[in-house]
């Protein structure tokens, strides 16, 4: 029996080089779209492409299992209007792009799994945020919102469609936590800002199980893929201390973050805004989370 072929779009990053390799493991045959593709190893094939317009990538998606996009430019930039054009763009063009391929494929994806993010709910301070919680206002806000609507905006007929909002993914090999277990174990690891903002976390391990799920069993809708236990700011990097075994630290100044996030070319308000999302249709589902608490997440990632 052939293997079952799972294409990744934009699958060259932290998240998606995980989620090739859990899927690679399962014995699925995967292909990357990615603009810089390479020979690799490991059995996982990289093809070309721009991320906007067809080309050959399209026959990857001939009889595809599913297809994952992930694409879009990293967040973690200053957010001035031109950067924000782009990262929206960068996000809304992948979906025309595979949306452009459905109608000349004689067996398009079963399902179409689509990545967005919690910012959608916007600065929510302490209010809980599920699935059928409105969108928020703000730039990410407004970035998530209009990446959704071109995956809604598909023709019919279309493959399942799966939207996961993912939360802050917690991994060893990227993402921001590599970052802050830096600044902690250098004694500087305080609350942000007043500490009080809302962090939706999740360990890489149970993001990539979220994504496999989506694509093996009957999930449709919206998906908030977060942990079950979000937490403060300054009760993530107090468990964060205590994983590296480090005292108290001061906190750091809302003004400080500004001005620190301006001189590393970062976005402040990434780290200061809240969002209290929870994964109410993931739970109904039956999803068990492997990492349920955040000290048990960060036990496991800071050994």
């Amino acid at each position: 029996m052939s293997q079952k072929r799972i294409v990744l779009a934009g699958g060259s990053g932290f998240l998606g080089q995980a989620l090739a390799r859990d899927l690679r493991q399962r014995d699925y045959q995967v292909t990357i779209l990615t603009r810089t593709p390479r020979e690799r190893p490991d059995g996982i094939t990289e093809l070309a492409w721009d991320g906007v317009h067809p080309g050959p990538w399209t026959s990857a998606l001939e009889g595809a299992e599913a297809v994952v996009n992930l694409a879009g430019r990293n967040i973690n930039c200053p957010h001035t209007a031109a950067n924000l054009v782009e990262l929206t763009a960068s996000r809304v063009n992948s979906v025309h792009a595979l949306a452009t391929a459905l109608p000349g494929l004689k067996q398009p994806p079963k399902a179409w799994v689509q990545a967005s993010a919690v910012g959608f709910y916007g600065d929510t301070a302490d209010r809980i945020c599920v699935e059928t919680t409105p969108g928020g206002t703000g730039h990410l806000a407004d970035i998530c919102r209009d990446w959704e609507h071109a995956l809604h905006s598909v023709p019919l007929p279309r493959p399942r469609t799966i939207i996961l909002r993912i939360g802050f993914v917690l991994g060893r090999e990227g993402g921001a936590l590599p970052v802050l277990s830096k600044i902690t174990k250098l004694f500087l690891g305080g609350a942000v800002g007043n500490g009080r903002q809302y962090i939706s976390w999740i360990h890489l391990t149970d993001v990539t199980r979220i994504f496999r799920v989506a694509i093996e069993e009957n999930l449709s809708g919206i998906y908030n893929a977060v942990g079950p236990t979000p937490v403060t700011n300054a009760d993530f990097m107090k468990h964060l201390r205590s994983a590296w075994h480090r005292p108290w630290s001061p906190p750091a100044p809302a003004f400080a973050v500004r001005l620190g996030s301006r001189l590393l070319q970062s976005e402040a308000s990434l780290a200061l805004m809240s969002c209290r999302a929870l994964p109410k249709r993931l739970e109904e589902h039956g999803f068990r989370f492997e990492f349920n608490h955040l000290e048990q997440a960060l036990r496991d990632l800071c050994r």
